[in-house]
């Protein structure tokens, strides 16, 4: 399948920790601070992220926005192939009505998780504003969807794997590119 390790390093550490305090600049900046936002992680690693951009917010503003995590598994549009897929819990401590809800993710690609993730919130009520942040944008979108915080841009063809790697996940931050699909 893979190679033994990364065709490429795209991302170390540090340029890991700016992107990320870049990022939560852009959503308060956007949002006229954090009074009204709330972070979402996509269960697993958009869930990680969204706790390491709330750090940074409570870092520029002096409060903490509220974080859960979405899990998606039943949402996505392929779940009917997957034999048994992988569940987590969905864990949403706080009412998403009227709130500016920041979808975090880790790389997006085709759009069909943030599509799926879109349905999943839905179903917990009705934000004032659904924005979507991401450490990754690769292209090949299959649907109309964009991130309004992008990290890093990362050209990629199909063939490769774009893998975040997180300090809690995978005991190392970095963007890395892979030959062929993880598995």
């Amino acid at each position: 399948m893979g190679a033994e390790g990364p065709k490429a390093q795209v991302m170390d550490e540090r340029d890991m920790e700016r992107t990320l305090t870049r990022i939560a600049h852009e959503i308060v900046e956007a949002n006229g601070g954090s009074g009204s936002v709330a972070m979402v992680g996509i269960v697993r690693r958009g869930s990680e992220i969204a706790e390491l951009l709330a750090d940074e917010i409570e870092s520029i503003e002096g409060t903490r926005p509220p974080v859960g995590s979405l899990d998606i598994s039943f949402y996505r549009d392929d779940v009917a192939r997957s034999i048994q897929p992988v569940l987590h819990a969905t864990d949403i401590p706080f009412a998403v009505d009227g709130r500016d809800i920041v979808l975090v993710d880790d790389v997006l690609y085709t759009g069909r998780t943030i599509r799926s993730a879109l349905d999943a919130i839905m179903d917990f009520g009705r934000p004032k504003t659904v924005q979507l942040a991401v450490v990754v944008d690769r292209g090949h979108r299959e649907l109309p969807i964009r991130a309004d915080y992008v990290g890093k841009n990362v050209p990629s063809s199909s063939e490769e794997d774009v893998r975040v790697c997180l300090g809690r996940t995978d005991g190392r931050m970095a963007v890395e590119i892979w030959e062929g699909k993880e598995a």
